[in-house]
């Protein structure tokens, strides 16, 4: 393993902060791979994962069985990991600006066009070299200003060049579920399967450039601005929700370590026999059909359905209860579909999303996943 410690700008004169990186088999050796977890600093299951993710590459390190490279990130918010706000971390925005750590990341696609679309040809290998190497100086070249900029074009610097990105996150109560490009279905459901995630959300644009969609988009673009050249998409990249907040529990996390493991070797970058895939616990459905729940009105929350579980249209999700009056005001469903995540406080004010419903009757449009 080789650690590596890239510097960020300073957020103020005598501090300073690091991304810590981890690398593991060699480079150029085959398909190269980054998993990052906790972009959003307060999201914790990732990071406890990442530390079993460790414990296995190391090993497999060890074996000389990994065929590519890794990069593994074991918290890729050092920022937001410093944000306390009376006791709490608040670690999804940059306290800065508000931005969300987890969007505005620069998009690649226009640049790297104009740099390679006269040289494509139709040799999709040569076609996917050149993407690659001009991904990667299309990051080297990008600026920054402030220290969560610095952050972005780090990690996007980290997996320009990668055929495979998974960024670990997860919900604030919810059953597993992952977030993908809809061209990239059937590897996504591959990944669902082996988490035994109870959603699989599939959008070709999310809306305010998260990291997964800067790292996949743009092999998308180019396929799309070039339909002549052979041009593949070079990276599967998916944002994995594990579950919510509070499910920090060493078995599930050595679980789901075991489980991107043998994604790995399915991709070509570990070695050894496939296990078998096991049977699929959903299907795939639009992100544009999937339903947020919000509260009209301001009030407590009584749930009457937990995630994981599959509603039908008009079902009851939750009461907002008036504390002047008592009033129930009902959240019933709008869609058939899998209730995969809700809000962990119990008091919601108005406008406030308190669940989401993987659905498939709905077309939404715009800021798909929500602040």
């Amino acid at each position: 393993m080789e650690e590596q410690r890239i510097e960020l700008l300073a957020t103020a004169p005598g501090q300073s902060t690091h991304l810590r990186v981890l690398r593991f088999g060699r480079s150029g050796a085959g398909p190269k791979a980054m998993i990052q977890a906790a972009l959003h600093a307060d999201e914790v299951p990732p990071m406890l994962v990442a530390q079993q993710l460790r414990a296995r590459l190391l090993q497999l390190e060890a074996e000389q069985a990994l065929l590519g490279e890794v990069v593994l990130v074991p918290y890729a918010n050092p920022l937001g990991l410093a944000q306390r706000v009376l006791g709490d971390v608040q670690g999804r925005f940059d306290l800065h600006d508000g931005v969300n750590f987890n969007r505005a990341y620069a998009d690649l696609g226009p640049a790297v066009a104009n740099a390679v679309g006269t040289r494509l040809g139709r040799d999709a290998k040569a076609n996917a070299a050149l993407i690659r190497d001009t991904l990667l100086a299309a990051a080297r070249a990008l600026s920054a200003q402030t220290p969560a900029q610095d952050l972005k074009r780090r990690l996007l610097q980290l997996a320009a060049d990668c055929e495979l990105v998974l960024d670990l996150h997860c919900d604030a109560q919810a059953a597993m579920h992952v977030y993908a490009l809809t061209p990239q279905a059937d590897i996504a459901c591959e990944l669902g399967a082996l988490l035994g995630a109870r959603a699989v959300l599939l959008a070709t644009e999310s809306g305010e450039s998260p990291f997964d969609e800067a790292c996949s988009r743009p092999w998308l673009h180019l396929q799309q601005q070039f339909p002549g050249a052979a041009v593949p998409l070079g990276c599967f990249s998916a944002t994995v929700e594990l579950r919510g907040e509070a499910d920090t529990h060493h078995t599930l996390a050595a679980q789901d370590a075991d489980a991107l493991i043998e994604f790995l070797r399915r991709c070509g970058v570990v070695a050894g026999p496939l296990a078998p895939l096991p049977a699929a616990l959903c299907q795939a459905t639009p992100l544009s059909a999937s339903e947020p729940v919000s509260a009209p009105c301001a009030g407590v929350v009584v749930f009457h359905r937990e995630p994981g579980e599959t509603v039908a249209a008009g079902d009851l999700i939750a009461d907002i209860v008036d504390i002047d009056s008592g009033k129930l005001t009902p959240l019933n469903a709008l869609s058939s579909g899998v209730l995969y995540a809700r809000a962990a406080r119990r008091w919601a004010g108005a406008g406030d999303r308190v669940a989401k419903i993987a659905g498939t009757s709905l077309q939404r449009s715009g800021r798909l996943l929500g602040p």
